[in-house]
């Protein structure tokens, strides 16, 4: 590994891309990024699993997302690149630390593209049944290509709207929740704490409830990553970051822990609704909102999409930074306008191909790319906490003025991260549905770690060699 310090180092070691991302594209990017289908569409599961008990289990995973992007934020305002994570890895530990959490990345942010553009397409082929599903995931998928393929305010603009949309919806159904709640709403009675100690208790299913939920919101939360890989791009990246990491704890506090409290709190954590129709439907149909459940549908659509284009974004900006640094084939690297297009379509047609072997082979290579993705976001966050260990401390004695966001009490909260992590793994490996996922995202990180170490060393090797 290189020895070059943090201050010499460039604060981007990639090809110039298009800065068209504004401050409020940014900002509602940051936003919109917390408020994700995992929220809307998986959380019915979660809480029929752990009961009363999620909003514990939201709120210790919150907890760890926190510290997450905390550090996260403190590398990503002290050197922006559209790497992120990835970038930071190669510098704390090495081209192969760089090559697997960007490749796992990008692996990841394909497939789920995919399963995306299936949950919309299952959604509006409920509406026009006469259309097929597939035509409906080709029509999202030539749709979002075609905004990443253009400059980059383009896709700032629909994730400007799509979160202006998502935030909007989540904040009424807070506050149609918490009117409910008091008893303030029409025709409604106020439900005390029936709900939350009824039914078996606060914990109905015991701890392994709770940790069941637990494992659900952790993956509940992937995306976020998404503004640090986006503010490379942005008129201000190192301001439009620290401002993002800050406001991080009130989002997530109010967002996602807020809107469990307020499900479990009006329903009956045993309602077959809020697993069949989703918390949000359920909630809204059991307080008598006329159309409340098409509406949702319409705003868990526009979750989907608004995944669908940030995740092709992402998936293209991470493999043009690897590209650049030399960690894979040279032709994705090519811009246009300051855009990846080649990455683009890439990731795009990857994405496709998923959703095609959703069709073609359902129970095995499909449902071996659900597993492989299982737990690959962890990873990641392994990669951010390890590489922040070690920036930080050489940031601290050679550019401390780069130190814009610092992470709270360092090192302690860095290790109390990696424990957590540890922890879930450890939870993962008891839980039988996803020991499956642990064992095959295991066998990618593995694979991709022995790939970068072998182009490590060839690399090494080639600066050693003395030149004819």
């Amino acid at each position: 590994m290189s020895q070059t310090s943090v201050k010499d180092a460039p604060p981007q070691t990639e090809a110039p891309l298009g800065h068209g991302l504004k401050q409020r594209h940014l900002s509602m990017i940051a936003l919109g990024g917390v408020i994700g289908a995992g929220l809307f569409v998986g959380s019915g599961k979660a809480i029929a699993a752990a009961g009363p008990s999620i909003i514990l289990a939201y709120a210790i995973s919150g907890a760890l997302v926190m510290l997450v992007m905390r550090m996260l934020g403190e590398m990503a305002a002290a050197n922006p690149a559209s790497g992120s994570f990835s970038v930071h890895a190669e510098r704390a530990m090495g081209p192969w630390a760089g090559f697997t959490a960007g490749w796992s990345f990008w692996f990841l942010l394909c497939v789920a593209v995919g399963l995306e553009g299936i949950g919309a397409a299952q959604i509006v082929h409920g509406w026009v049944p006469g259309v097929p599903e597939w035509a409906w995931v080709a029509l999202f998928m030539l749709m979002f290509c075609g905004t990443n393929l253009a400059a980059v305010k383009n896709f700032g603009e629909f994730e400007f709207w799509f979160a202006a949309l998502k935030i909007t919806a989540i904040v009424l159904f807070l506050a149609v929740g918490v009117l409910a709640i008091l008893g303030v709403l029409p025709d409604t009675d106020a439900p005390g704490m029936t709900n939350l100690t009824g039914h078996g208790g606060f914990m109905p299913n015991g701890v392994d409830g709770l940790i069941v939920g637990l494992l659900a919101s952790v993956f509940a939360y992937g995306g976020l990553e998404t503004v640090t890989i986006a503010a490379a791009e942005s008129e201000h990246p190192v301001q439009g970051v620290a401002k993002a990491v800050r406001t991080a704890m009130w989002r997530i506090a109010v967002f996602y822990i807020g809107s469990m409290a307020v499900v479990v709190t009006l329903l009956p954590w045993t309602a077959e609704e809020v697993a069949a129709k989703g918390p949000y439907v359920a909630t809204l149909d059991h307080l008598g909102i006329d159309g409340a459940g098409q509406i949702m549908n319409v705003v868990i659509l526009v979750a989907l999409l608004s995944a669908m284009n940030a995740n092709i974004y992402g998936a293209s900006r991470m493999a043009n930074s690897l590209v650049q640094r030399g960690q894979g084939p040279k032709v994705l690297g090519q811009l246009w306008g300051g855009v990846p297009r080649v990455a683009v379509l890439t990731s795009s047609a990857f994405g496709f191909l998923c959703v095609l072997l959703s069709y073609w082979r359902p129970d095995d290579i499909f449902q071996w790319l659900l597993n492989t993705i299982g737990a690959i976001i962890l990873v990641v966050w392994f990669f951010i906490a390890a590489a922040q260990l070690r920036l930080r401390t050489k940031l601290e004695r050679e550019a401390p003025e780069k130190l814009v966001v610092k992470m709270w009490l360092f090192p302690w909260l860095t290790y109390v991260a990696l424990l957590g992590m540890a922890t879930v793994f450890v939870l993962m490996a008891r839980e039988e549905e996803t020991r499956t996922q642990l064992y095959y995202t295991g066998g990618l990180t593995l694979i991709l770690i022995g790939v970068g170490l072998v182009r490590q060393k060839l690399m090494e090797r080639r600066e050693a060699a003395p030149t004819a």
